[in-house]
C-alpha cells in the first residue's frame, strides 16, 4: 500500500471518488463512510485504478498487485458495488463506482449476513446533505444522471405521432434482453431511518442489459422475466410512482420507481430546491379548464408541488363551477412524469410537448463526457491513469483550461456541444476503445 496509511489512505480514496462524474466533497462524514465500506487494501486498489474502464490485465500493470490477489480484491469490491464490472465483448472491464449512481445505491441494495443497512443508512443520510447537493447542483448543472420518464398513456392523443422510443416505457421493455429488480436504495434507507411512510414494496429498482447483468452477477438484484418487469411497472403506475430513468436515449440502464416520501431525488427538489437533479421529459402537464371538475387530485398527487390552485377573488371553495379557476402548472418545475394525468378522472390533465427542446444525451458515453465537463473532472477521463507522472501533469494543465468559465460555457453550448462530443468520440476510437461508445 505504499506510504498511504490510516486517514491519509481514505482521504486519497475520497479524492479519487470526487474526481468522477459526481462530486463527493470531503468531510468527516465521508471519511466515516469510506472507512466503513472499504478495507485498506480495497481502498488502495481503487486509488490506483484508472478513472475509466480497465481490463484485469491492465489493472495488474497499474496497481502492482499480482493477478490472483487483485482478482480477489476486485471480486470483493464488485460484490459490494464499490467497483462496477461490465462484460463488454466477452471481456470484463472494471471502473470505480461514483458516489451516485454507485456507492450509495449499491450499498443500500446489499443483502446477506454481512449487510449492516441500519448503520449504512445513517452514515449515508448524514453525508448527503446541503453541501453534497450544492457541490453537484449548485451552479445550475443541466446534465444529470437522471431524467423523468412519462407513464405510457399520459401523453395527449394529439402528441402521439411525435413520441420517441426513449420516452416510452413500452419501447424500453420491448428492447431490453435482460432484466433485474432489486431493493430501492432510497426506500430501504428510509425504512432503517424510520421515516418510510408509504406502503410501496422495497423491491422495485429496475435495471436492464449490462447494468442488470452486473447486479445479478454480484447478487445486488435478482433476475426477472420480461413479464415480471411489466408487472413491476404496472404496479408503479397503479400507485402513482414517478419513473426516473437513466438520462440517455439509447441503451437505458435503469429506472427508479419513486415515491415522494422516500425518494432522495424528489427530496432534493422539495427540500433543497434543486430541480435540476432530474432532467424533465420532453413533455409538461397541461390542464383543460373546460374539462376540469375541480377535484384537485392533480394538486394532491404531484410529487414536487408543481401544480397549485389560485382561487379567483371571491370564488367559492370546491369545484370550479365557473368560479374557481383550474389548477395551475408551473412548467419550469414540472417533471413531465404524468403522475397527475394518471389521477385525473375527466381526462382534463395530460402531458403536452414542451415549447423548448429538452437535451437528453444519446448514450452513456455522451452523458459521462458532458457531466464530467460540467463538474470539472473531464481531464480525469481523458488522462485516466493516476500513476503516470506525464498524465498527472496533463490532468492539471487540461483541467485548469476546461474549468475556465468561458471554455466550459462554449463547449456545453448548443452550437459547440456536437463538435465537442465528436472530438471525444474520435479520440476514444484512436485509442482503440471504440467499444466504450456502445455502452
Amino acid at each position: 500500500m505504499g506510504h498511504l496509511v490510516g486517514k491519509d489512505l481514505f482521504r486519497k480514496l475520497g479524492e479519487k471518488i470526487d474526481g468522477l462524474e459526481m462530486r463527493a466533497p470531503w468531510n468527516e462524514k465521508l471519511y466515516a463512510i469510506l472507512k466503513e465500506l472499504y478495507s485498506p487494501e480495497e481502498a488502495d486498489v481503487v486509488i490506483k485504478m484508472p478513472y475509466g474502464l480497465s481490463t484485469l490485465e491492465g489493472l495488474e500493470k497499474v496497481t502492482g498487485y499480482r493477478r490472483v490477489e487483485l482478482q480477489r480484491i476486485l471480486d470483493s469490491l464488485t460484490a459490494k458495488g464499490l467497483v462496477t464490472d461490465l462484460c463488454i465483448h466477452d471481456t470484463y472491464r472494471y471502473v470505480p463506482s461514483p458516489f451516485v449512481v454507485g456507492v450509495f445505491e449499491f450499498t443500500m441494495m446489499r443483502m446477506g449476513p454481512d449487510a449492516r443497512p441500519k448503520e449504512w443508512a445513517k452514515l449515508l443520510h448524514d453525508y448527503m446533505d446541503r453541501d453534497f447537493h450544492a457541490a453537484n447542483l449548485g451552479k445550475g448543472e443541466r446534465f444529470s444522471t437522471f431524467r423523468a420518464l412519462p407513464h405510457d398513456g399520459t401523453i395527449a392523443s394529439s402528441e402521439h405521432a411525435e413520441i420517441l422510443d426513449h420516452e416510452k416505457v413500452s419501447a424500453l421493455l420491448a428492447g431490453a434482453e435482460k432484466f433485474s429488480i432489486g431493493l430501492c436504495s432510497c426506500r430501504h434507507e428510509k425504512q432503517h431511518l424510520g421515516t418510510k411512510k408509504c406502503d410501496v414494496p422495497l423491491e422495485t429498482c429496475s435495471a436492464f442489459g449490462l447494468a442488470a447483468d452486473f447486479l445479478i452477477r454480484n447478487k445486488l438484484a435478482r433476475e426477472v422475466t420480461r413479464s415480471e418487469m411489466e408487472e413491476n411497472f404496472a404496479r408503479s403506475r397503479a400507485k402513482g410512482l414517478v419513473l426516473v430513468a437513466d438520462n440517455v436515449r439509447a441503451n437505458m440502464k435503469f429506472v427508479c420507481h419513486c415515491c415522494s416520501c422516500c425518494c432522495n431525488l424528489l427530496e432534493t427538489i422539495n427540500e433543497y430546491g434543486y430541480p435540476n437533479i432530474v432532467v424533465t421529459s420532453s413533455y409538461v402537464a397541461e390542464i383543460d379548464a373546460k374539462g376540469c371538475s375541480g377535484c384537485e387530485l392533480c394538486v394532491e398527487t404531484c410529487p414536487i408541488h408543481a401544480i397549485s390552485i389560485e382561487p379567483a377573488a371571491g370564488a367559492r371553495p370546491g369545484g370550479n363551477g365557473g368560479a374557481t379557476p383550474p389548477p395551475k402548472v408551473d412548467a419550469a418545475l414540472c417533471l413531465g412524469c404524468g403522475v397527475c394525468a394518471l389521477q385525473c378522472t375527466t381526462g382534463a390533465c395530460a402531458l403536452k410537448k414542451r415549447g423548448q427542446r429538452v437535451i437528453h444525451p444519446e448514450t452513456t458515453f455522451e452523458r459521462l463526457m458532458l457531466q464530467c465537463l460540467e463538474k470539472g473532472t473531464l481531464q480525469n477521463q481523458i488522462f485516466d491513469d493516476p500513476g503516470r507522472i506525464d498524465q498527472k501533469f496533463m490532468r492539471a494543465f487540461v483541467g485548469a483550461f476546461l474549468r475556465l468559465p468561458a471554455v466550459k460555457q462554449a463547449l456545453l453550448s448548443d452550437r459547440m456541444r456536437s463538435r465537442f462530443l465528436d472530438s471525444m468520440r474520435s479520440g476514444v476510437r484512436k485509442q482503440g476503445k471504440g467499444w466504450a461508445l456502445e455502452i
